[in-house]
């Protein structure tokens, strides 16, 4: 039999539900914007991954599906116009299976379909998010029994994917319609390399070749050897010649947590370490490191749990954003006026706090505000992000790194209040804890700066902590 000829790069294109997703992976541009320069630019990074930071999840449905369609609408074109034969989409989502879902791998289907099927992995590796015989869990524990189960907006009852999927579709797609990719079929595809013979890999590939008309499959995973493995067997049969008996190469679609991205991109180990990574915290012209600033916007119960033993440091001073005067400040004749006042109070204690030589540390009040509607709770949340968005930006030229925990207020911040258009993801400081800087070209009090993008989902009661004293640096071992 003939050799097929070398199979065209690859390009995986991570469309992100918020600016957190990125986290298990380094060396690739994270955009803001999907504009055809923007893109143009991002496809023709060496990174075989580009990240497009959609923040669909801060969204209402019809908000979010809009978006969406912008975004494919603008990809589709780009891709042909780079060039791209060869690509993958994955439509990034949370591991606690919050977010649109059906909605979002549905509207993509739509726009830059057909697929040949659509995989729902939700396993964050490196977090304690796992999936067993299709049941999610949290450091061995069904997610439906944490606090996460039990979000506003994304409440869910069973941990078991396939019953996930239909309650979330309102029984539009059957449980008993769920595939499932389990671990003994993961675990026996790892007992083979690509390129060392069929092995045990052979029968994942041909189920995989085999499916037709866009079926949706829950995968297992526990360890990164099974997420490589599906990686593998997706990655040969995308490659034209090698699709399976018809010579077809396959289109497949993914909804997934971060870990799938590292079985899916063949990427070389991380440049810097966490030492390094911290060591890029900006300095004067006297070589002095300049100071941090963080940011703590989530209401998760862990949020809550990160935030007081950092506020325990001496080092940190706290500045609480009341939610009630903002609420008050909206609610008045004149909501500008009354903002901006609010605003210039607080960007004072910030000041102060810097000028005491101690990390400001600005946090909204805790617990979730009771509100009339849920637009109304979402225009309450997009005003609070915006807030601290301006605060941060306006101290951002005088920074050494930023810390941001949630998704909303960072991707509100990166692109509102610093505005900007790209990232370079450097790497993770913490698992799961993704360093980013903005992208060559952006104004001058903003180059180079270290950003930490934290989730409001990782870590315990000590990372938050943890990641301050880690760019603080040698004064905390």
């Amino acid at each position: 039999m003939a050799a097929h000829p070398p199979a065209a790069p690859l390009k995986i294109v991570v469309i992100d539900d918020d600016p957190t997703g990125s986290q298990t992976v380094h060396g690739c541009p994270l955009l803001l914007r999907w504009d055809p320069a923007s893109l143009a630019a991002g496809l023709a990074h060496p990174s075989p991954l580009l990240f497009l930071l959609a923040d669909t999840r801060a969204l209402a449905p019809a908000a979010a599906a809009e978006r969406l369609r912008s975004i494919c609408r603008a990809l589709g074109p780009a891709l042909a116009a780079a060039g791209v034969e060869r690509w993958l989409v994955v439509s990034r989502g949370d591991s606690t299976l919050r977010g649109h879902f059906p909605l979002e791998p549905e509207v993509i289907a739509e726009e830059l379909g057909p697929f040949d099927a659509t995989f729902l992995v939700p396993a964050f590796l490196p977090g304690g998010r796992t999936t067993v015989a299709g049941v999610h869990l949290l450091h061995g524990e069904p997610v439906h029994t944490t606090a996460f189960a039990r979000d506003r907006l994304f409440g869910y009852g069973t941990s078991h994917l396939p019953s996930w999927v239909e309650e979330k579709s309102g029984g539009r797609i059957p449980a008993s319609d769920v595939g499932l990719i389990t671990l003994a079929e993961l675990d026996a595809a790892t007992g083979s390399s690509e390129g060392e013979g069929d092995g045990g890999a052979r029968p994942l590939r041909q189920r995989l070749a085999g499916l037709r008309g866009n079926p949706l499959l829950a995968v297992d995973a526990e360890r990164p050897q099974q997420l490589a493995a599906l990686g593998a067997a997706v990655r040969e049969l995308t490659a034209a010649g090698t699709g399976g008996d018809d010579g077809r190469p396959r289109r497949f679609l993914f909804q997934s947590a971060a870990s799938l991205l590292n079985g899916l991109a063949e990427l070389p180990p991380q440049p810097l370490d966490a030492a390094g990574l911290a060591g890029l915290r900006r300095r004067n012209r006297r070589g002095e490191p300049l100071p941090g600033l963080v940011l703590v916007g989530s209401h998760v119960p862990l949020a809550d749990a990160q935030l007081a033993p950092l506020l325990a440091e001496p080092g940190c001073a706290g500045v609480e954003l009341e939610v009630d005067q903002l609420a008050q400040a909206l609610a008045d004749p004149r909501p500008e006026e009354r903002l901006a006042e609010l605003e210039t109070v607080w960007a004072e204690q910030l000041a102060s706090a810097l000028a005491a030589g101690r990390t400001p540390v600005l946090f909204t009040s805790r617990g979730e505000r009771p509100s009339a509607s849920e637009e109304q709770g979402r225009a309450l949340g997009r005003a609070l992000a915006g807030s601290m968005a301006r605060l941060g930006a306006g101290l951002a030229p005088r920074l050494g790194y930023l810390i941001s925990k949630g998704g909303t207020t960072s991707q509100t911040l990166l692109r509102n209040g610093l505005g900007l258009a790209a990232l370079q993801l450097e790497g993770q400081l913490l698992p799961g804890l993704s360093l980013v800087r903005p992208a060559a070209g952006a104004e001058p009090g903003l180059a180079g700066l270290p950003l930490l993008t934290f989730p409001g989902n990782l870590g315990d009661d000590h990372t938050l902590r943890e990641a301050w004293r880690r760019m603080e640096g040698p004064a905390f071992p």
